[in-house]
């Protein structure tokens, strides 16, 4: 049976087009329900921007002492105020941590951040905004070089899992490229 190319061709299109939906459902409820995460259960929590009543229910159901928020101060923004207001409120550690998606982070910015997350009352809630690409980052520093669980672990914290799109041709590759220069320096050679 010969099947003809123009029926290989529809067959290919919707199936293409079928991951594509498939994808965006998957990347668009992450950001429904927060894109929350355990890193390392008891120490380290990922999310996206949490609003007031998603700080609390972190508080209450995983003992949240710190947050990082790593999109940095924003004074007078809304989601700024309600979640240093409710931090406050529930005597929660608040630390604004500015990074950028689309630039590579320093070895030297990295340091600081993994000793802001190794010396941080624990656990720790970091934060970007949709939880991927920054949060990624810091979560991979964090395994790297306080858990010390190795690079794959660190690495699967910067995947299309927490909703990162590993392209070097996106702006937030800035991400991947930044764990590879610092790989050397958190004891990972040779890869």
């Amino acid at each position: 049976m010969v099947v003809p190319m123009k029926s290989i061709k529809r067959t290919g299109i919707w199936l293409g087009l079928s991951v594509c939906a498939g994808l965006g459902a998957y990347l668009g409820g992450l950001q429904v329900f927060g894109n929350f995460h355990a890193v390392v259960p008891g120490q380290l929590y990922r999310s996206a921007q949490p609003s007031a009543a998603d700080i609390q229910t972190y508080a209450q159901s995983y003992g949240i002492r710190t947050i990082v928020n790593l999109r940095g101060a924003a004074k007078g923004a809304d989601w700024y105020e309600a979640e240093v207001q409710e931090s406050k409120a529930l005597g929660i550690v608040h630390i604004d941590y500015p990074m950028s998606a689309s630039r590579e982070l320093t070895q030297k910015r990295a340091a600081e951040l993994v000793s802001i997350l190794a010396l941080a009352a624990k656990p720790i809630l970091i934060h970007c905004k949709a939880g991927a690409d920054r949060s990624g980052l810091a979560s991979a520093l964090y395994v790297a070089a306080v858990g010390k669980r190795g690079e794959t672990a660190s690495e699967n914290q910067i995947s299309l899992r927490y909703g990162h799109i590993s392209v070097p041709l996106s702006p937030t590759y800035a991400m991947d490229r930044t764990f590879e220069a610092l790989e050397p320096w958190l004891g990972f050679h040779g890869s």
